[in-house]
């Protein structure tokens, strides 16, 4: 049976799990100082991840993301970390901040209103640009329910005694934001120890629709592939995950055990020596180690009639 992820509150794998933010781009932003690495994440660090991911998919490359935030420093007095300090919003590639009930543009630091009659009349006067104004707040609020909704599913879950409640309250969130990732995986892994394989494949692969490049979607669907006997499905999907998480320990781990059982020797050598150079001091690299000596002493070189070198495969 392939290692499991248990969830934790707020780890990092949680992190990205709830952001739908894939590990290589979290290192990206942490080598731009747009993050600070952590071993334990608190909420509003979630949040801030959130709002990195929308600039991304607002086209904002971690270069622009850093002009902005310095623009914003420099423009408004005591803000030194933007992403926890004020509200970041995009509108058609501009990005916006709202503090103290203003919107300004973040580069330019022009209000763009700011609830006086003056601004009032003006907006009376474009019933078009008010119904906009009205959208997006509807759309904030729906969006920001989910996250209240998802937040619920997480605790429920980390309960131990409330799951139904909790598969409840991730199908919520996915009412209000059908694009939230973290809540399909979570149901998919509530349905994946229920052993209900068809919703747990349903939602993985819904995730992985949505996010191609996420890693923990790959990896969970490769467990389901993998437990259910398709070695096929289960190795396409670790190699994703590697793919998109090149320093995946846990992916290098259940592939060396996937490898192992199918006799691949030399590729599970390869990824039981990866795992151990990034996870060498938990409790699981001790099972690695011992793998990986077994596999060494059990692989024997011998020659055929040709003399060409061959490998004998793996006797447990």
């Amino acid at each position: 049976m392939p290692r499991q992820q248990f969830q934790q509150a707020y780890t990092r794998e949680q992190v990205l799990r709830v952001s739908g933010v894939s590990e290589r781009q979290l290192r990206i932003w942490e080598r731009a100082g747009l993050i600070t690495p952590h071993i334990d994440y608190a909420i509003s660090e979630l949040k801030a991840l959130q709002t990195l991911s929308k600039m991304k998919q607002g086209g904002l490359g971690p270069k622009h993301i850093k002009s902005v935030f310095e623009a914003i420093r420099e423009k408004l007095d005591g803000i030194h970390d933007p992403l926890s300090q004020v509200t970041v919003m995009l509108d058609h590639g501009d990005v916006h901040v709202l503090i103290d009930g203003q919107k300004m543009h973040a580069e330019s630091g022009q209000l763009l209103f700011n609830f006086d009659q003056q601004d009032i009349s003006r907006l009376l006067s474009f019933p078009a640009e008010k119904q906009k104004e009205r959208q997006q707040a509807t759309e904030q609020k729906r969006i920001a329910e989910a996250a209240d909704w998802f937040q619920r599913g997480l605790e429920l879950e980390q309960s131990g005694l409330e799951t139904d409640q909790a598969v409840e309250a991730y199908e919520k969130a996915l009412t209000l934001d059908p694009g939230c990732v973290g809540a399909l995986v979570n149901l998919g892994t509530i349905f994946f120890h229920a052993r209900q394989w068809k919703r747990a494949l349903g939602c993985y692969k819904k995730a992985i629709g949505i996010q191609p490049d996420y890693a923990l979607g790959h990896f969970n669907l490769a467990n389901l592939y993998d437990e259910r006997g398709d070695v096929a499905g289960a190795m396409q999907h670790y190699q994703s995950a590697l793919k998109a998480a090149p320093e995946y320990a846990d992916a290098h781990y259940n592939m060396a055990l996937l490898c192992q059982r199918t006799g691949q020797t030399m590729r599970a050598q390869r990824h039981w020596r990866t795992y151990l150079k990034l996870d060498p001091g938990s409790s699981w690299s001790e099972v690695a180690r011992r793998e990986l000596a077994k596999l060494r002493d059990a692989s024997v070189v011998r020659h055929d009639p040709d003399d060409h070198p061959t490998h004998d495969r793996v006797v447990s």
